[in-house]
């Protein structure tokens, strides 16, 4: 689980995203769960990891769940791979669309 989540927090510290990792120790399931909570100002997304352990003691990802601020239905990945791209596309979109607000606003000043 270690170098699992190492990708995941390697990623927020190269976008300058803070970040609070959680774990919810199971009742009554044999899935574990890690809830990584992460954002620019606020901790308002979330990356859940659940996973089991194989017979063999080995780590076994069963689903990767992502809520963006405040989604109703996550976005599921089977990888972090998948997740990563993911979170990647979204962070070009939104700065894309940060940098075009900034050009219309200095057009307007002119």
């Amino acid at each position: 689980m270690i170098t699992i989540l190492n990708r995941i927090k390697q990623f927020m510290r190269d976008n300058d995203l803070t970040y609070k990792k959680e774990y919810i120790r199971p009742m009554m399931t044999p899935e574990h769960v890690y809830v990584f909570r992460f954002g620019k100002h606020k901790l308002n997304n979330r990356v859940i990891i659940r996973y089991s352990h194989t017979w063999t003691g080995r780590l076994k990802i069963n689903e990767i769940d992502v809520r963006l601020h405040h989604q109703h239905h996550p976005r599921i990945f089977k990888t972090e791979k998948d997740l990563l791209l993911y979170l990647t596309e979204h962070l070009e979109k939104k700065r894309a669309r940060k940098r075009e607000g900034k050009q219309a606003k200095n057009t307007e000043k002119e």
